[in-house]
């Protein structure tokens, strides 16, 4: 099983040290964000996670404490855009905070291990065509030794956003606009180095070097631990996803990062309630059982696969050089 930390909300950022008390408990409830009272019960014990993707604006709260995490193999989906605060309204300077941080992280688990995403990509008057270049090449340049691949994807208009976004004056993306960042990204990625994916799109953009990603990774996994991994796409997701299974321990309406585009958020009036319940010892990321509420225990096994003898196959094509650091 692979642990998703999440899609959801940013864990890394607002709730690392819930998810520490997680795992030196060894299990962690999550609530069915389509029936609420539906609480899961998963096991994170290292023998049965094969490995915990961690997806965040900002891990500064874990940068100390990585160590906790030692017993996992796990990687950083990174989200670092060019936004300034009319868009991501709660986050710091990106030049003052949030590079430092991300070259702090990559130093000290390995540039492997931290994946760029450069998303969602939207235009308006403000950010144009050359904004969006200029403002990657900037970023390009200062992470090119902390990272060796960019996730980018263009904007999707949600309802729940709808609002928000149309403040921004956001231009509905055209295939010939999509094909013109495109280009002219990956043009300055491969100039540092830096590999470019696409997360869940169908347009096809191969002649630019750049091919579909898998945010949830299990090769990436495989590199990182050195055994092999059988495990199924996740069929829960966009047909353009590539990401293998995984359950995610988040919960909607929980971040407080202010993102305007975030689909994460349906409800803003809910994000302060559920923010102000969080409790960092229970295991529910925010509240906690409630009448009525119906507890299942999920029985998770490891996809890691195994020879005949029930040994772990370890994979020797990781040795030396193949190794993550």
């Amino acid at each position: 099983m692979i642990i998703s930390a999440s899609r959801r909300t940013d864990i890394p950022s607002y709730y690392s040290e819930w998810l520490f008390n997680r795992i030196k408990e060894g299990f962690v409830y999550v609530r069915n964000p389509m029936n609420i009272h539906q609480v899961s019960k998963l096991s994170l014990d290292p023998a049965v996670v094969d490995g915990l993707v961690l997806w965040t604006k900002n891990p500064a709260p874990m940068l100390g404490r990585l160590n906790g995490l030692a017993d996992y193999s796990y990687y950083f989906q990174f989200t670092l855009t060019p936004y300034q605060t009319d868009v991501e309204t709660n986050l710091p300077s990106k030049e003052a905070v949030i590079i430092p941080v991300f070259q702090a992280l990559s130093d000290q688990i390995g540039l492997e291990r931290v994946i760029w995403r450069y998303d969602p990509i939207f235009l308006n008057e403000k950010y144009t065509l050359d904004y969006h270049f200029t403002s990657f090449g900037e970023m390009a340049y200062r992470l090119k030794d902390y990272t060796k691949k960019c996730t980018i994807s263009f904007i999707d208009l949600y309802r729940s956003t709808a609002r928000a976004m149309q403040k921004l004056g956001i231009k509905m993306l055209t295939d010939q606009d999509k094909d013109r960042l495109a280009q002219g990204l990956s043009r300055i990625a491969h100039e540092y180095g830096i590999v470019m994916e696409t997360c869940a799109e169908g347009i096809d953009l191969h002649k630019y070097g750049i091919v579909h990603a898998k945010c949830i990774d299990e090769q990436l996994f495989e590199a990182i631990a050195g055994y092999g991994l059988k495990i199924a796409k996740d069929k829960s997701q966009r047909l353009e996803c590539g990401c293998v299974a995984s359950r995610d321990i988040g919960m909607y309406d929980s971040c407080a990062n202010g993102c305007r585009y975030c689909y994460a958020n349906h409800r803003q009036q809910m994000v302060g309630i559920n923010i102000s319940n969080h409790d960092p010892r229970s295991p529910l990321l925010c509240g906690t059982m409630e009448a009525g509420d119906v507890l299942k225990e999920i029985k998770t096994t490891s996809n890691k696969m195994k020879t005949s003898s029930g040994n772990i196959n370890q994979m020797s094509i990781f040795d030396q050089d193949h190794h993550v650091r």
